[in-house]
């Protein structure tokens, strides 16, 4: 039995397919199907259930499963402990984000970081939370980039900054006149979300109730990402909701796409870093949480209890 099966059978139990838990793992799918068979009959156990839908964990498989997570947790802490005299500004980054989160954020504060810690590179993985949660669990992320609430066992969150949600709609919308948006103002059958499952969809709905309407000619307006509602919205297909960052990037010019805040206090979200209690490079996520805070234009026009300033780093913030 070596810690390499025991990463195997964690993935496959949480991805139940053969493919993307080889995917995950970095391996071939027969690599990954022979290691899982071998330690089965090391064992003398049958851990999955092979069907031509996918694969099912038995009952002693969830047991033996999370008893294999337990361990590269484990594994995970001896691994920080001992790489806690190491320069902790030295070495790569793994850092875990969310789709809704990274590709606004990482632009902003990649080149700070470059400056402050330049032998800090980060290696970035976009996940949907619950991976990343594990993976960060198991020791293969070191810190992630979500929005809160986040709440998992041994892991220290912190939160960064509160960002504004605004509605993105075009130029020519005649919700376009207004300087602010009222919950009243919307027509739930020309708004965009997200597809279901989508953390970031079930936010705006608990923000706007009268959203969930269950309209068929509507169900197919929805998008796979924030991109694909921007593109939507640019079309004139309708309006959506985004954060203000992510509402802010530059694709469109202002005559085809503008953003107008809600009334105050309007909805936002949360975003936190997190990072495993005994992980020993303090400094370094003490520098990511800086260069993200620093760099931040959601940080520095939206937040009023900011830290003052500390010796060491002076930086210029365009957006100020």
């Amino acid at each position: 039995m070596t810690l390499t099966e025991l990463r195997y059978i964690v993935a496959l139990g949480q991805e139940q397919h053969f493919g993307r838990a080889a995917e995950r793992c970095n391996v071939s799918q027969p690599t990954l199907s022979i290691a899982v068979k071998k330690l089965e009959d090391e064992l003398g156990v049958t851990l999955f259930e092979r069907t031509k839908q996918g694969v099912l964990v038995t009952p002693l498989g969830e047991r033996i499963i999370a008893m294999a997570s337990g361990v590269l947790e484990r594994t995970a802490e001896i691994k920080d402990v001992a790489s806690g005299d190491a320069n902790q500004l030295q070495g790569p980054m793994a850092l875990g984000t969310l789709p809704t989160v990274g590709p606004y954020l990482l632009p902003q504060f990649i080149p700070l970081l470059r400056e402050m810690a330049s032998g800090m590179p980060l290696f970035v993985e976009e996940a949907p939370q619950q991976t990343l949660a594990a993976k960060l669990r198991n020791g293969d992320l070191d810190a992630l980039l979500v929005t809160a609430p986040f709440n998992e066992p041994d892991i220290v969150t912190q939160a960064l900054f509160e960002e504004p949600l605004v509605l993105l709609l075009p130029a020519r919308h005649h919700l376009a006149s207004k300087q602010a948006i009222d919950a009243t103002d919307l027509n739930p059958t020309e708004v965009l979300l997200l597809d279901e499952g989508h953390a970031f969809r079930e936010r705006v709905l608990a923000a706007f109730p009268q959203l969930r309407i269950q309209d068929p000619a509507h169900g197919s307006m929805r998008g796979s990402s924030f991109e694909t509602l921007r593109h939507m919205v640019a079309s004139g297909l309708g309006v959506t909701i985004l954060p203000q960052a992510a509402a802010n990037a530059p694709l469109y010019s202002p005559d085809i796409l503008v953003t107008r805040p809600f009334v105050a206090p309007g909805p936002k979200r949360t975003v936190v870093l997190a990072w495993r209690v005994s992980f020993p490079r303090h400094k370094a996520i003490d520098m990511l949480r800086r260069a993200i805070q620093a760099s931040s234009a959601a940080y520095w026009n939206y937040n009023s209890a900011r830290e003052p300033e500390s010796a060491g780093v002076m930086v210029e913030n365009r957006d100020w």
